[in-house]
């Protein structure tokens, strides 16, 4: 594993609700599905691996249609059920992965819906949420914060489950966000995030070259570092 991101800044409240998100991570770790395996949360598999890698995406609220999650749940049961009588192997595993990969991103880099982490302040707090326990819960590899997704390449540290990692992410930012937004009573984040198992140093390669990429492919930026809130700014990451 070759990529480490440098935090952008250390958000001194996280401190406040170590104590509670200690309690709700061992409690997480006690499920070994969470740990290992494949289970599932909405419309996408999960497939976990203990000290794995990940490429995790999360989005905010309202960025796919219904439609859209709908024809990707339609086509991984096509899938599915055309592979039920034989051996699930690592190509039908990847050929589900790019499935949905490939769609979701088409939406996401469209910039569809509310975008609302293009705000800096909204950006930059989402920015020094990741940072702000690598090292100690996880190891950030890659990580970009877009206008209305996120990507992170991490590994998860100890008993520290991707799950609670990006549940803890999700709900700081959450309440954060919708303060400074001035909203109440309303989803910022969407709660289903995508995320895959890397499963060797060629996977791993790619994954953190999109993630860092993303800005370029998106047309906001025409090298990665130009984009603030990546590790490709903060690190002073080559792209290979």
């Amino acid at each position: 594993m070759r990529y480490k991101a440098t935090p952008v800044a250390q958000a001194s409240s996280l401190h406040k609700e170590d104590a509670d998100e200690k309690s709700r991570q061992d409690a997480c770790a006690t499920d070994n599905h969470l740990l290992s395996g494949i289970h599932h949360r909405g419309y996408l598999p999960h497939f976990k691996r203990e000290e794995g890698a990940y490429f995790a995406t999360f989005r905010l609220a309202g960025t796919l249609p219904q439609s859209v999650l709908e024809q990707i749940e339609a086509e991984r049961v096509e899938h599915e059920n055309k592979a039920k009588n034989r051996k699930t192997t690592g190509k039908d595993i990847r050929k589900l992965d790019t499935l949905d990969a490939d769609k979701i991103e088409t939406f996401l880099d469209s910039g569809y819906g509310e975008c609302w982490i293009k705000r800096d302040d909204i950006g930059k707090l989402v920015a020094d949420a990741l940072c702000h326990f690598d090292g100690k819960r996880y190891k950030l590899h890659a990580w970009v914060v877009m206008p209305n997704h996120v990507h992170v390449v991490l590994s998860p540290k100890g008993s520290h489950t991707l799950s609670s990692i990006l549940h803890s992410w999700k709900s700081f930012t959450a309440r954060k966000a919708n303060s400074m937004l001035g909203r109440e009573g309303q989803s910022f984040w969407q709660r289903e995030s995508y995320d895959h198992l890397v499963r060797d140093e060629d996977d791993f390669i790619r994954v953190c070259n999109y993630t860092v990429n993303n800005p370029v492919k998106a047309g906001l930026c025409q090298k990665a570092e130009d984009w603030a809130l990546s590790s490709a700014r903060s690190a002073g990451f080559q792209p290979a």
